[in-house]
């Protein structure tokens, strides 16, 4: 993972978000993509609903930068936000048509299955476990797990092995929780990232743990606090989950990704929102299955 230079500006930008819940619309951008006009599907999919109701639900992190946070204005912006508008334009669903809701890590299956949203689109690893009770598309993005830790490391930590026996915060219900009793059994579970990062400060744990694009935000956002190890120890394919088994919803997503990754759609949304911390990276090929 490659920083860009002049993270400055980027980091008082972000510094004056809010974290902030609930349920909001959002609005459109410089970057939204042209929304699809009087689209046409099949009877009966998932897309005609969405289509004909000219609104889609898409629950989303709102505490993590780049990705997805809550604004000052009340709507969500980040990379995740950017692809969940790419999805819906294709509906014939403008961006402010978007109805958003938060989905923390610890929800993201319950809010698929009970109807709660059509769609995650949250950091959400793609993995064997969670498509027992959900599908997914893509990836759109493949991350790392990583660690932060205080600015100058002063605990001298330099990888996951470092860390026997050593407090380190994550997620409750993350693959990131998972991942690192690996490598410890102190691990302090939080509902959110950024509520790591107070015992960080502390002293309480010595690391927070989650992909490396989840820390780079964080750091970035707290400018002089912490810094990202940059030595992933994993590979973190990140999906748009769906209903479990929903093919033509899912092979229509899939559509859409493969659009934007040629179209240069997909670039775009990444120049305007991680771009801003982050070099571009290649798009990796969607999944079918």
């Amino acid at each position: 993972m490659r920083l860009k230079k002049g993270l400055v500006i980027s980091a008082i930008a972000l510094a004056s978000a809010l974290v902030l819940s609930g349920c909001t619309d959002s609005g459109a951008t410089s970057s939204d993509a042209p929304v699809a006009d009087a689209p046409e599907f099949e009877a009966g999919t998932t897309m005609a609903r969405l289509a004909d109701a000219g609104t889609i639900k898409i629950g989303t992190k709102f505490d993590q930068p780049l990705f997805g946070l809550m604004s000052p204005s009340g709507t969500p912006e980040g990379f995740d936000i950017e692809m969940g508008k790419l999805v819906a334009a294709k509906l014939g669903i403008a961006a402010d048509k978007i109805e958003w809701s938060e989905a923390v890590s610890a929800n993201r299956e319950p809010f698929i299955q009970n109807g709660t949203v059509d769609l995650v689109i949250a950091t959400y690893t793609i993995n064997d476990t969670r498509k027992e009770v959900v599908s997914f598309a893509g990836p759109y993005y493949t991350a790392g797990q990583d660690l932060l830790v205080l600015a100058g490391n002063p605990d001298n930590i330099t990888g996951p092995e470092d860390l026997t026996d050593k407090p380190v915060c994550t997620v409750s219900g993350s693959t990131s929780e998972k991942n690192i009793q690996a490598y410890t059994t102190n691990v302090i579970a939080a509902d959110t990232y950024s509520a790591c990062l107070e015992p960080l400060r502390s002293g309480a744990v010595v690391a927070v743990t989650t992909d490396n694009v989840i820390l780079a935000g964080l750091a970035d956002q707290n400018a002089g606090e912490f810094e990202v190890l940059d030595n992933p120890f994993t590979e973190e394919p990140y999906g748009i989950g769906l209903a479990k088994d929903d093919t033509e919803f899912r092979n229509f997503i899939n559509d859409t990704l493969e659009e934007a990754y040629d179209d240069g759609s997909w670039a775009t949304a990444w120049e305007n929102t991680a771009g801003s911390v982050l070099e571009t990276p290649e798009p990796p090929a969607v999944v079918r299955y």
